[in-house]
């Protein structure tokens, strides 16, 4: 293990973190770096936004003459956009949504057309049996497929299990790793990874939102094998102990970082599994007892995924175009298929001061992913290029590089401009 101290713009970056995460709680995702930083922050008068704002530009001044690598001081370039953005947001300073997604994620952002979700809504239509209202049919589907509160836990164990051995000769990990999962009530948020260090997680499971036999092969890669508890355990043990960069010890929300974790994890099914998941997800779990048509899953599963982005579209009328929270609650309703009462729980996501940005992570991560991952070619696989994401620090500018056209923004210097949890 490396034993080099920690280079001066790197302390001010883990230090600056942690000052953001002492103004707002949640904004530290996850620190597994040195205990003394964490005290000092702690035991500092509470910073101002204002001051946090100063501090980002004049860390990231030093940036460029700090004699780190040039992957570490593009990483630490734009994690201070992203976190300068952050402050002036939260020192009242107004701006448009869209510059502050792009100055977050290096990602540019615009809704899709409606075709899209119609075209998603037909694929369900003919799949859902009855004469009723697709929505209707969706959430009455939705409701039959839900595992019993007594079973989450022993279901999403099976299948965490079952991926774990499967997934050990494409994607090892350090010996002695772990993740515990546990049942809870009254979050709001469907699933939460917390990484606890020492190659140790906690994902905990919200009963509340009626977890999905279907559903659990997402979360159980999404959330462990191979998403972010293994993305945390490899960058653990292959940056910060074996390499010494230690800005990799500590997440933070609303940063390019964390783009890249919930694209990752959002496509984590399918480099595990492929075009298998609907029946390999019912094969593990008859051995539990609860029964599941694969292939018929997959293929509702599938057409419901693509109603999601309207997430990001609904954010964008909020914040962007200025449109009335029931007018938005109603364009969820109609085109993702949900009650008037689960669109107002996505609407209460979309207007945290927090995570109003959030669900870019989900949409443009995932697309984002998706498309590098597929861009390697028959020389390059995808489970290749997932692991180089699992092991290295990537940005989303990065990942454009390869892409035919693109699909975020250049990376801006901080000084020049004047994640989590997997949403209900």
């Amino acid at each position: 293990m490396p034993t080099d101290p920690v280079p001066p713009v790197v302390r001010d970056y883990l230090l600056l973190g942690l000052r953001f995460g002492r103004l707002v709680d949640g904004f530290v995702d996850c620190w597994i770096g040195d205990p003394a930083l964490e005290r000092q922050v702690r035991y500092e008068p509470p910073p101002t936004a204002t001051e946090l704002v100063r501090q980002a530009r004049e860390v990231a001044a030093a940036v460029p003459d700090s004699g780190l690598a040039p992957v570490r001081r593009r990483f630490l370039a734009a994690q201070l956009t992203a976190l300068e953005c952050a402050g002036r947001r939260l020192a009242g300073e107004e701006m448009p949504f869209r510059r502050e997604i792009e100055s977050y994620f290096q990602v540019r952002i615009a809704p899709r057309d409606p075709d899209w979700y119609a075209a998603a809504h037909a694929e369900l239509d003919a799949e859902l049996p009855g004469s009723g209202p697709l929505r209707d049919r969706l959430v009455e589907a939705h409701r039959r497929d839900r595992v019993p509160v007594d079973r989450l836990g022993g279901a999403v164990h099976a299948v965490a299990a079952a991926l774990r051995a499967e997934l050990a000769p494409r994607f090892p990990l350090p010996a002695g790793e772990r993740v515990d999962f546990e049942v809870v009530t009254g979050r709001p948020w469907n699933a939460f990874n917390t990484y606890l260090g020492g190659l140790r997680s906690r994902v905990a499971l919200n009963a509340d939102v009626g977890h999905r036999i279907t559903s659990l092969p997402f979360v159980a890669t999404h959330e462990a094998y191979p998403g972010h508890h293994a993305e945390h355990c490899l960058k653990e043990a292959g940056l910060v102990r074996d390499r010494g960069w230690a800005e990799q010890s500590i997440s933070l929300v609303n940063t390019p970082q964390c783009l890249i974790a919930e694209g990752m994890a959002e496509q984590a099914i399918h480099v595990a599994l492929g075009e298998r998941w609907g029946g390999w997800t019912a094969e593990v779990l008859s051995e539990v007892g609860l029964a599941l048509d694969g292939a018929r899953a997959q293929r509702v599963e599938t057409a419901f995924g693509r109603l999601l982005a309207a997430r990001q579209d609904a954010a964008i009328m909020l914040h962007d175009q200025g449109r009335p929270a029931d007018e938005v609650a109603a364009f969820l309703a109609r085109w993702m298929l949900v009650s008037d009462e689960r669109a107002g729980q996505m609407l209460r996501f979309l207007t945290d001061p927090l995570w109003r940005a959030y669900t870019t992570t989900y949409i443009e991560g995932s697309r984002l992913v998706r498309h590098w991952l597929d861009a390697g070619g028959p020389g390059d696989p995808a489970t290749d290029r997932y692991h180089r994401l699992l092991v290295e620090p990537m940005l989303p500018a990065d990942l454009a590089v390869d892409l035919p056209a693109p699909a975020v923004a250049q990376p801006t210097p901080a000084v020049a401009q004047s994640s989590r949890p997997t949403p209900a």
